[in-house]
């Protein structure tokens, strides 16, 4: 059954569905904005903006570690260099550097 105990006046109803009608023309609205192709698009885009932000502090961080990683092998606490690792260490480069030379010159001769 229907419930007629409505005590409100006809003003009262009719004060009542306009502003039910302003509250849904404003979801309406609301939604549009949402569902608009240009609002996906920005959505989007920031999505993928904060992602590659996001994705190069990782990548900083990872080099940043790497990095003083490297530095702490041939640096000590003091910031001296530490000969006993660099040495060894150039003498490598300098002889793979030789051995690229001679392979280079024994290929144009």
């Amino acid at each position: 059954m229907a419930d007629t105990s409505d005590t409100r006046t006809p003003a009262q109803i009719e004060a009542d569905i306009t502003r039910r009608r302003e509250v849904l023309a404003e979801t309406l609205d609301e939604i549009g904005v949402r569902v608009h192709p240009k609002t996906i698009v920005g959505d989007a885009k920031a999505k993928v903006v904060s992602n590659i932000d996001q994705t190069l502090g990782r990548a900083y961080v990872g080099v940043n570690k790497v990095v003083s990683d490297v530095k702490a092998q041939f640096v000590d606490e003091e910031g001296a260099p530490r000969l006993e690792r660099i040495v060894p260490v150039a003498v490598v480069a300098v002889g793979l550097v030789g051995l690229l030379a001679l392979g280079t010159r024994r290929r144009r001769g």
